[in-house]
């Protein structure tokens, strides 16, 4: 089943909606970055935030970069959506120990960090991006993009993101949803959506009962109802190729690359985001400093 995310908004008008299935692209940035089970958990919580927030920028040839520093093992996590909500990423540190709350229960954010900082970038395709940062409240990540939203942002929001890992350290399921409180919602829809946030349950719960995006909305906004207004599907997609990485070795400068040349021996160049390699030869590097 392909991936996929919903977007709506209560039947009221109060609230804007979206819900995502990103279980294929979680596993496809799982296995590029080769993570073990609690980082997969911490990317893959990442890389789904980030689509949705993404879908939601909708800026023709805009993107939305979502970036955590913290001290937790795994360092960092990178992630950048386009429009679309279509993700690439990658991770500080891939091979991480396994940490769990309980037997089960993989404690993400003990494996992210809480003393660091969430960061969101906007490409709105103006002068200048959009830059927006909070810090950590506790790793979760769903947890701290409510937090960027209410405090960078000031739209009250609510974000459940979840990963499933299988007893063979694959993904199971994944997935997420994201709710934004729009001026004048009243007190009791407040009152409903929490009752129903409760109610519904975690994630990942939900996503191995069977439960589409359009069910987890339906669970979590209850008697509120939603009107679906898009359907997109989405992937693990990468932008990279020979033409842009020749670009980065532009700018290596004279020196470096005259080096590289130098040593008489292929020069490969792997993509940070996927598992594409670009391997350039002595003559290659000569034509690209040439370039200069």
């Amino acid at each position: 089943m392909s991936d996929y995310l919903v977007r709506g908004m209560t039947m009221d008008g109060f609230v804007k909606v979206v819900a995502i299935r990103s279980t294929e692209m979680v596993r496809r940035g799982a296995q590029i970055q080769k993570t073990t089970p609690n980082a997969t958990a911490a990317f893959g919580r990442a890389l789904t935030a980030a689509s949705m927030m993404g879908n939601m920028q909708k800026v023709d040839n805009g993107s939305m970069t979502l970036q955590i520093k913290a001290d937790g093992p795994i360092g960092g996590i990178v992630c950048v959506s386009d429009p679309v909500g279509n993700v690439r990423g990658y991770v500080y540190e891939p091979n991480v120990p396994l940490v769990e709350k309980y037997p089960g229960k993989l404690d993400v954010g003990a494996t992210v960090g809480t003393n660091g900082t969430l960061t969101v970038i906007r490409d709105l395709q103006m002068k200048e991006p959009y830059v927006g940062s909070v810090e950590l409240i506790s790793g979760e990540i769903g947890d701290d993009v409510t937090a960027y939203f209410a405090q960078s942002e000031q739209t009250p929001t609510a974000c459940a993101l979840g990963v499933l890992i299988d007893t063979d350290a694959s993904v199971k399921v994944a997935g997420g949803y994201l709710l934004q409180l729009l001026p004048g919602a009243p007190d009791e829809v407040i009152d409903t959506l929490e009752k129903g946030i409760q109610r519904a349950g975690a994630v990942t719960k939900m996503l191995e009962q069977g439960m589409t995006p359009e069910d987890i909305l339906g669970a979590v906004c209850g008697d509120l109802g939603v009107v679906f207004m898009e359907t997109t599907e989405v992937s693990y997609k990468c932008y990279c190729s020979r033409e842009r990485v020749t670009a980065a070795l532009i700018s290596l400068g004279e020196k470096e690359l005259d080096e590289i040349a130098g040593e008489g021996k292929p020069f490969p160049v792997e993509c940070q985001f996927c598992d594409e390699i670009y391997t350039f030869t002595p003559e290659d590097i000569r034509r690209i400093r040439a370039k200069l």
